[in-house]
């Protein structure tokens, strides 16, 4: 069942953090990963939930989210997006 990761960061070190945008691309398509929302203007229509930056990715199912945030190749960029950024990532099934 196709999954989604989505991503609400909060950028602390745009310099650092440019470093980890250029390095995950590639990952993610490794995991069968592609972007669908990556930045984009929006609107809170309900609730007080205030996002940052929205990143929404589309997997082939939530195994292959957690084998791309597991993969021990992530794990350095991971460390870099730690340092440069306050992140949720939150993984969730479609409807499919």
């Amino acid at each position: 069942m196709t999954a989604y990761m989505l991503v609400d960061l909060d950028v602390h070190d745009l310099d650092g953090f440019k470093e980890y945008q250029s390095g995950v691309p590639a990952l993610i398509a490794k995991h069968g990963g592609e972007y669908i929302v990556r930045g984009g203007e929006f609107d809170v229509i309900e609730g007080d939930w205030q996002p940052h930056r929205l990143v929404f990715f589309r997997f082939p199912d939530r195994q292959a989210i957690h084998d791309f945030c597991d993969d021990p190749e992530y794990a350095e960029l991971k460390a870099l997006r730690h340092r440069t950024a306050s992140t949720i990532l939150v993984a969730v099934d479609g409807t499919d």
